[in-house]
């Protein structure tokens, strides 16, 4: 799809929430047959807690009742609590942490979402966004349908309730048919615990087992956690269906090369996870290498941005052969709900976050790394933050190609009039951030440090479009909206 020409970013800074950091919409996590399902949920979700902080919910059955906690805030401050697992009965059971990127940040959009069908209870939990779940909403909506959230979720159990079919999966499948976009999916019933990913697969999902007891996981983290082994990943355009049969493998999609989301790697997914055969440290600290390679800096010491820059910085620093130090002190207790009254407050607001440490940077010529720039406004401040602290020079180097497009697949990413990368270039941003020099790895770079030979343009192996531009799912919603848009301004010309 094609962008219009954004304003220059002149004013790409902000108010309140600078919004640099990228937020993946959620961590799904599902397991059958265990007499602690919901305990066991819980523990999965703290450690998928990293993919969404907003909310948390669970929901199980116990063989006769459905039972359903959904709570705003984090899993650890919610479910930690003896009497809300006991109020969570069941041998099955599914859980959801939330970070909106569509729909609002109010309890009735929190996940799992449940229903009961004329065949019996369904909950539904969604990791990724419908790029055309606006489009099938609106038309549930004039054709009877009440919506009780603002999620797109939603409309998925809309789909399965008006699905003609006889059998559930049957009607699963009939409502994927009709979505558009990234998904990973965890869904149960009163007989099965049903797994599901888009037919790029663009977000994760795997399968696991807890001493013979399926499990399903956005993340291996999640497995690790509980003790659970590792299985394999859930395939592009596969849903799998968990009984007391044993486990079903559908793939109603047809064969598609897979495009998983290449963010995963850089950003979303835990260090310690393993994404699609990869160990995610060793590819960031790859990305590093590469990176030292493509773009050497005559430095003193390296430094991480923390902590999503820690393993690109230690690629760095050994390719590069220059030392490695921690000269960036992260606060692990700020709280969301700091209030910021004034400007010269706010200015002091990624000090909470953020704080240098002198001893390593003063006098210094210092490499800082991260992993992306999306605004521009958080890095401008550390970068002060390391000339105030006396660095000599501050050579930037980012760990992702430059985010030049918004993402409609479920990352929270600002619209491309706000992305610092589609509005300036590489000299300008250097200039903005007050930086002695910046780079970014380049695309191919980023695919070799993931054991590709580079990026295949003709068949692109992951999702890519935040850096390409190619978008590899139609945005229906979006493009409606543009075109509902030219028509008002046809009618008032």
């Amino acid at each position: 799809m094609t962008f219009p020409t954004s304003p220059r970013a002149d004013q790409v800074e902000s108010e309140g929430d600078d919004g640099e950091a990228l937020r993946e919409k959620c961590g799904v996590f599902g397991i059958y047959g265990h007499p602690d399902a919901a305990a066991i949920t819980a523990l999965g979700l703290h450690a998928l807690q990293h993919r969404g902080q907003e909310a948390a919910g669970i929901v199980s059955y116990d063989g006769k009742r459905f039972h359903s906690e959904r709570r705003m805030g984090l899993v650890g401050d919610n479910f930690s609590q003896g009497d809300v697992i006991a109020r969570l009965q069941g041998h099955s059971s599914i859980g959801h942490t939330r970070y909106a990127t569509t729909g609002e940040t109010i309890l009735r959009n929190v996940q799992p979402l449940f229903a009961e069908l004329d065949g019996g209870g369904f909950a539904l939990a969604h990791n990724g966004n419908l790029t055309n779940g606006l489009t099938l909403r609106r038309q549930i909506i004039r054709d009877g349908a009440i919506c009780q959230s603002t999620s797109d979720t939603e409309v998925i159990l809309h789909l399965v309730a008006k699905s003609r079919r006889n059998r559930f999966v049957d009607r699963f499948i009939d409502a994927l048919q009709q979505i558009e976009g990234a998904y990973a999916l965890v869904a149960l019933t009163n007989k099965k615990l049903i797994g599901a990913r888009d037919p790029l697969g663009i977000r994760p999902l795997v399968l696991g087992d807890l001493d013979g007891r399926p499990i399903l996981a956005s993340e291996t983290c999640a497995l690790d956690l509980i003790g659970a082994r590792y299985v394999r990943d859930i395939e592009n355009g596969e849903i799998v269906v968990i009984s007391e049969d044993g486990i079903e493998s559908i793939k109603p999609f047809g064969v598609r090369p897979a495009r998983p989301c290449i963010f995963e790697y850089v950003y979303f997914a835990r260090p310690d996870s393993i994404v699609a055969g990869k160990n995610i440290y060793n590819i960031r600290k790859n990305i590093g290498a590469n990176l030292a390679q493509e773009s050497p800096a005559p430095a003193d010491v390296v430094i991480p941005v923390p902590d999503s820059g820690v393993p690109a910085a230690l690629g760095y620093a050994q390719a590069a052969n220059i030392p490695y130090e921690l000269g960036i002190i992260r606060n692990h207790y700020v709280g969301r709900t700091f209030i910021q009254p004034t400007q010269s407050v706010r200015e002091l607001g990624v000090r909470m976050k953020h704080s240098a440490n002198r001893a390593v940077i003063e006098g210094k010529r210092i490499v800082l790394v991260d992993d992306s720039i999306v605004r521009g406004t958080t890095s401008r401040k550390i970068v002060r933050m390391m000339r105030d602290a006396g660095a000599s020079e501050v050579h930037f180097r980012i760990a992702s190609p430059p985010i030049k497009y918004p993402d409609y697949y479920g990352i929270d990413m600002p619209d491309r009039d706000k992305l610092i990368a589609a509005n300036m270039s590489v000299e300008e941003m250097a200039t903005y951030l007050g930086v002695d020099s910046l780079a970014f790895i380049s695309i191919n770079g980023l695919y070799q440090a993931l054991g590709e030979k580079g990026r295949n343009d003709a068949f692109p192996q992951y999702t890519d479009h935040y850096f390409t531009g190619d978008y590899p799912i139609p945005v229906l919603d979006i493009m409606g909206e543009s075109v509902k848009q030219l028509s008002l301004l046809a009618e008032a010309s």
